[in-house]
């Protein structure tokens, strides 16, 4: 007897995002990045359009990271310190198809680096690389306004992601986004109606929806990853159900999410039955990012280089399967 396996149609759609543009279209980069589009759950091709395969990105700092895992500083020691050679080694050795600038530095209680500095550290890495950028700030309400208000007028035509807006400060940054055509990332705690309460306020401002991108917040492996899945899941099924305020696509950090844990940080002296550092490594973020993928991500910044070969492999065989390669 044969087995006919049942299709779900959806009737929404999730927005396409595009980042970054070219000297055409205003700005510096050699191509744009456009994800989302998709009108079926993940990677579920017999179900709907998948038009975008997720993005990988990498990401740079203003400043060292204070706690930094060792695996990473053997690919990294020669450049954590200079983020522009950082980010080209990320484009040209790992393959990066976006660069996130991290500016940890300019938080008031690690650095204080102002406004200004900060915008220099972006204007090197845009002259540094050709791909579309993305500028990741902090959780200080006051500095961080200064800092993305000046960084969007100093990368005006380049289209960033300006990462991110919280439901208690997004008015600032998402008015210079409109003012010098920058997307934006929408970030609430692992809340459903907190995802969609965010982009309905900046709906009310007449923020662009073609702009928009989700950020849910995840934890990494065995750290709350199950009930991040949950939400994400959730918030793709209303998506796709119709709901415009809840269809758009996603950006996780598995990088920075594993990078944190003791799992990930700690040496083989004092945990030697969990194996060497470089594959445990490597393997937390792998299973982070590709369990994020499945949940309905489709922008992912990493760090460990062998992760990032090993869910772009992944994603390809995935994509090459479907379209018979």
């Amino acid at each position: 007897m044969g087995f006919e396996i049942p299709v779900e149609k959806s009737s929404g759609k999730i927005a396409e995002v595009t980042i970054g543009a070219t000297s055409e279209q205003g700005g510096s980069r050699s191509s744009t990045i456009t994800i989302g589009g998709s009108t079926a759950l993940p990677f579920l091709f017999f179900e709907g359009e998948h038009p975008n395969r997720p993005a990988l990105a990498m990401e740079v700092f203003d400043k060292v990271p204070a706690k930094y895992p060792g695996p990473l500083l053997d690919y990294y020691a020669d450049v954590i310190d200079k983020p522009a050679d950082m980010a080209k080694k990320c484009v040209e050795q790992f393959g990066a198809e976006l660069i996130s600038v991290r500016l940890d530095g300019t938080h008031p209680e690690k650095g204080d680096r102002s406004a200004d500095e900060a915008a220099d550290v972006v204007k090197q890495v845009l002259e540094s690389v050709k791909v579309p950028l993305i500028i990741t700030g902090h959780s200080h309400y006051e500095k961080n306004n200064a800092v993305m208000k000046k960084i969007c007028e100093v990368t005006a035509g380049e289209n960033c992601l300006i990462n991110y807006v919280e439901t208690d400060n997004y008015k600032t940054i998402a008015a210079a986004c409109m003012a010098y055509n920058h997307c934006i990332v929408a970030q609430t705690p692992i809340d459903v109606n907190m995802a969609k309460q965010l982009n309905i306020l900046l709906a009310d401002m007449n923020f662009p929806q073609e702009k928009i991108m989700i950020d849910p917040l995840t934890g990494a492996l065995g750290y709350g990853l199950e009930y991040t899945y949950s939400i994400m899941e959730r918030i793709r099924i209303d998506g796709l159900a119709g709901d415009p305020m809840l269809a758009f696509p996603m950006l996780i950090n598995p990088g920075y999410e594993s990078a944190r844990v003791k799992e990930v940080r700690v040496s083989e002296e004092d945990y030697p039955d969990w194996g060497d550092m470089e594959s445990r490594s490597a393997y937390w973020e792998t299973a982070t990012a590709m369990s994020l993928l499945s949940a309905g991500s489709e922008l992912i910044v990493m760090y460990h280089p062998g992760a990032m070969e090993a869910v772009r492999k992944n994603i390809n065989e995935l994509y090459g399967a479907e379209s018979g390669n």
